[in-house]
């Protein structure tokens, strides 16, 4: 199976030296994805498009699988899976187009175009037409319809390469990871931090996550499950770290010693003060946040301007002129929302009168009176650990749960993928399983009948023992992993 990937056009316009980098770190980004699920594959750079193969597999599964692993990688402005032939004269293209899109034409308007790079015998006009004329007199379609069509035939025709195209998807857009360097984002695993840091990956930056935990293991695991997801999603040719900060003995401190018309403010300066020391061990050249002008009172052009003065450091936001309806668009979009309106939000610093014009000095003057030890104990505390190890780093004194191999009679399995993975690789049971999205399944696993027990599923187990430890630890004894041999 082959694919043309075309640049991001913001590549194609730098320098030569520079397009020419980013392209060959495109390349890599692919061959280190792409080779995950299909050994095969062999990634091919050209001047203005890479070529992507995967030898023996011309299959539909494959062709989902590998359409939804290159939507995911930054810096693809678009892709299309396509048949190589030798170009010959007219009529044999006419013959190698037919046998791909012939068929496909019953009862559909279409139109051919075709672009050309090299010396021919005749003109893309020419090309188009005669294809075109034996499609529409040659099979049963409704018909040439040189405007909005129902099916577009593309062709390329490259010196004596011909190139019949079968399909063309959307790339993401934006850099390749590993061109624009490191950032830190301030991930709460709601909507705005969920897309900041989307956006920060899309823009080719390296995105390490850290999560301030003020407090409850929902919220934790959570947050994980969305860094996991981000990154698994679009960011995977790049290791990265989470960070877990313990804030509870901060979140205290505010509440005994703040006044409350700071506390949000100072809670937020309190963070920046310690994800600049994270960035620095992490060597990282700016921090991320999800805050957006006026969202809320802490999120004022006068108390943002307060909470950056907290630090040296390059804070970027890159919501800041998003309207909140646009950001949960692109949580949708990305297939983050129903993840993030799940994640539990944890109420424990909410001003009941909240200034929304803070001064400097007032806000300094509210953290003198509070001893800052609580913030070098946070920090002392603070645990990273690899994006890719995150869903394994089941907390100690959870609860074991049991594998099972084959379900015994009255056992129910729950499939707690992603949508999107099931779609790729459905799992086929009798009876079917029941379909839980991990992010619904803590809501939704109260309301299951209690005399059964239920095995999660996930592709490789790690996720569905996360949940599993977790459902027992608040009760539910019915539960266990199904890892099938």
């Amino acid at each position: 199976m082959h694919f043309i990937i075309r640049l991001f056009p913001e590549i194609t316009i730098k320098s030569p030296s520079v397009r020419k980098r980013m392209a060959r770190q495109l390349a890599d980004n692919i061959r280190i994805i792409v080779r995950r699920e299909f050994a095969s594959a062999r990634v091919r750079q050209d001047w203005d498009k890479l070529d992507v193969n995967v030898r023996g597999h011309e299959d539909d599964a494959t062709a989902l699988a590998m359409t939804r692993l290159l939507s995911g990688i930054p810096g693809i402005a678009n892709f299309a899976r396509v048949r190589t032939f030798e170009a010959g004269d007219l009529h044999k293209i006419y013959e190698d187009t037919a046998s791909i899109w012939g068929a496909a034409l019953k009862g559909h308007t279409f139109r051919v175009r075709a672009k050309r790079t090299g010396n021919h015998a005749f003109s893309s006009t020419e090309l188009e037409q005669y294809v075109g004329g034996g499609l529409n007199q040659n099979f049963e379609s409704a018909g040439v319809k040189l405007r909005d069509p129902d099916i577009t035939v593309q062709l390329e025709l490259r010196d004596d390469v011909l190139y019949v195209i079968e399909d063309k998807h959307q790339g993401l857009g934006g850099f390749p990871i590993g061109t624009q360097g490191d950032v830190i984002s301030l991930i709460s695993g709601g909507f705005d931090s969920t897309v900041a840091s989307y956006q920060c990956v899309k823009r080719g930056l390296r995105t390490h996550y850290c999560f301030f935990n003020l407090g409850g293991k929902a919220h934790e695991l959570g947050v994980k499950e969305m860094a996991y997801y981000l990154w698994h999603r679009f960011g995977s040719s790049h290791r990265v770290k989470f960070i877990t900060v313990p804030f509870e003995g901060v979140v205290k401190e505010i509440l005994e010693k703040v006044d409350p018309s700071c506390m949000g403010v100072v809670l937020k300066r309190l963070m920046l003060k310690a994800a600049e020391q994270v960035a620095q061990r992490a060597k990282a050249e700016a921090l991320v946040t999800g805050e957006a002008v006026a969202q809320v009172s802490s999120q004022t052009l006068t108390n943002l301007k307060c909470i950056d003065q907290a630090t040296s450091a390059l804070v970027l936001r890159p919501l800041a002129l998003m309207n909140k309806g646009d950001i949960i668009d692109v949580a949708r979009d990305i297939g983050a929302e129903a993840l993030a309106a799940s994640i539990p939000e944890y109420c424990g610093v909410i001003s009941v009168k909240p200034s929304a014009s803070l001064r400097l000095h007032k806000v300094e003057e509210a953290e003198a009176a509070m001893d800052m030890s609580v913030l070098e104990e946070a920090l002392e505390n603070a645990k990273a650990q690899l994006i890719d190890t995150v869903m394994a780093d089941v907390e100690k004194g959870q609860a074991q749960v049991d594998s099972v191999a084959q379900p015994l009679e009255g056992d129910v399995v729950i499939d707690i993928r992603h949508p999107e993975e099931i779609e790729i690789k459905p799992l086929v049971l009798d009876p079917a399983a029941l379909v839980i999205p991990f992010y619904n399944l803590n809501e939704a696993y109260s309301k299951l009948d209690a005399t059964k027990r239920y095995l999660l599923f996930c592709d490789r187990g790690v996720m569905s023992e996360l949940h599993a430890s977790y459902l027992k630890d608040e009760g539910h004894r019915n539960v266990a992993v199904y890892r099938p041999d």
